[in-house]
């Protein structure tokens, strides 16, 4: 079993088009990953007159004077997510993208991509999850950092009345950036898997931490998709650089994804070929029970 890995641009584009098409190409032909997704917001349906009209709470990594004028400045219209999903099927890649709001929802499903995604702070967000299962037919990712295990039961149950559990990924994720290895907890992998695995497409894994070892380890109890926040420089300005992998991180972890996913088996037979010629050469003249 090969997890299929994720590459979240997010906003590490920094507002800009080209960049965000660069890092598409660079995801999809360096890094071989599967998938690239990006987020839509519609700032003034998000916040409130007051959270818009304040000031970024670190001013180091603003990009406008207030907080909503910071999130339109990284924000890419319905038109130029049309773009970057053309980029991204350009490039042999599948395109997604988090929604956060009805608008954004909206505008995401005319595009219609296989897969589009619930963020950890929209999980609870009744209107929008039944616009989603009730107008798009693709699979629907969720992630429940920052959910208790009643609202995770909610969750599921939701999609179970509206026929569309079968469609539903579960993503273990900690909601923070970036996440100390002991706060990752793993085993709440195997912990969804046992509580949902029966009733849900897949689990998924949504890491924001150092790294790649926790990534492969999520791999081995059972995630199926693996989604990392992706950037071309952990230092640039912005709130989730620090936490992403450059292109030689995401590059190795897409391999050894894929090398551990071959791993992942039972031997085919007690001996197998590669072992008969070792067998023969080493075992022979050993005392036989």
């Amino acid at each position: 079993m090969t997890a299929k890995v994720i590459a979240e641009i997010g906003c590490n584009h920094m507002g800009q088009l080209d960049l965000a098409k660069e890092m598409v190409m660079i995801a999809a032909t360096v890094c071989k990953v599967d998938i690239v997704k990006f987020q839509k917001r519609h700032a003034r349906e998000l916040l409130s007159p007051q959270e818009y009209d304040r000031p970024h709470p670190n001013p180091d990594y603003a990009y406008g004077p207030t907080y909503g004028l910071h999130r339109e400045a990284l924000e890419f219209s319905a038109e130029q997510h049309a773009q970057l999903k053309a980029t991204c099927e350009q490039f042999g890649v599948a395109y997604s993208t988090s929604v956060w709001d009805l608008t954004s929802t909206r505008q995401m499903v005319a595009l219609q991509p296989s897969l589009l995604k619930v963020p950890s702070a929209c999980n609870l967000n009744r209107e929008l999850l039944t616009l989603l299962a009730d107008t798009y037919g693709g699979e629907i990712h969720v992630s429940v950092g920052m959910t208790n295990h009643e609202e995770e039961e909610r969750l599921v149950r939701f999609f179970e009345d509206k026929g569309r559990a079968k469609d539903l990924v579960l993503y273990s994720c900690t909601s923070g950036y970036p996440v100390k290895f002991e706060d990752i907890c793993l085993l709440e992998i195997t912990r969804l898997k046992e509580a949902f695995g029966s009733r849900v497409k897949a689990i998924g894994f949504s890491g924001h931490h150092l790294g790649i070892a926790a990534d492969i380890a999520a791999m081995t109890l059972g995630a199926q998709y693996i989604e990392r926040h992706f950037t071309l420089d952990r230092t640039a300005k912005g709130t989730d650089h620090a936490a992403s992998l450059e292109p030689d991180g995401m590059r190795r972890l897409a391999r050894d994804a894929r090398n551990v996913g071959k791993a992942l088996c039972a031997k085919s037979a007690e001996i197998l070929p590669v072992e008969e010629v070792q067998r023969n050469k080493l075992k022979v003249g050993q005392i036989k029970w």
